[in-house]
């Protein structure tokens, strides 16, 4: 039996990478679901073997089972990653996917907010538009925005601070249509950066405003 799994456990593992191996060609929900049908099949091929089933039957099972949790990343959620990227090209604005599925806009200083203040950056507002544009259809999706600051001050200033950023944001979001309901705020101060605050431009880097859009599992 021992023997069995083995071999059947090498196989399933073989097929999963010539799954993979073609995954470079693919967009995003088209890799989340083929990886997740490869690694799906590999666990069925070696669970059906292991419980005296044929490891072909298990494969088949644990491969739907494992594309389904592959795809979490909808195409909606590809087609705005998408759109994002384009309406931000030479901003600085960085459009990623999270681990966890969601749509990631980690806006600079730059653009968003001068010092000291949480009135919004011209130059952020078209960034927000196009954010905006199209989730009124999308009413299941939910944003969240999070403000940041640099270590000047205390954090008596600064946790404040962060909240008026994002809730400006959001205040921006509404306006364009998206339920204040649909938007979290919250505000972390001084207490994640992403660069060092011993110089100007490491600073500037933690003044920034990060932005979440997310689909509620089912």
């Amino acid at each position: 039996m021992t023997r069995s799994i083995r071999k059947d456990g090498l196989i399933a593992g073989v097929c999963a990478l010539a799954v993979l191996s073609g995954c470079a060609n693919m967009d995003e929900r088209q890799r989340g679901t083929a990886t997740g049908a490869a690694v799906g099949a590999a666990a069925g091929a070696v669970l059906g073997s292991a419980t005296g089933g044929k490891a072909g039957t298990g494969a088949v099972i644990g491969g739907a089972i494992g594309a389904v949790a592959g795809n979490l990343w909808s195409k909606n959620m590809e087609d705005k990653k998408r759109a994002m990227e384009k309406a931000t090209q030479g901003t600085g604005v960085e459009v990623t996917r999270t681990t966890d599925n969601q749509l990631k806009l980690e806006v600079p200083s730059d653009i968003s907010f001068a010092v000291n203040s949480a009135a919004l950056e011209p130059r952020l507002r078209p960034v927000l538009d196009a954010f905006a544009s199209g989730l009124g259809g999308q009413p299941n999706t939910l944003v969240r925005v999070v403000g940041h600051t640099d270590s000047s001050g205390s954090d008596a200033i600064n946790d404040p601070l962060s909240l008026r950023r994002a809730e400006s944001v959001r205040d921006y979001l509404q306006d364009r249509g998206v339920g204040a309901n649909r938007v979290e705020v919250a505000g972390r101060g001084s207490r994640e950066p992403v660069a060092g605050n011993d110089s100007a431009e490491g600073r500037a880097k933690n003044r920034r405003v990060e932005i979440f859009l997310r689909e509620p599992q089912a």
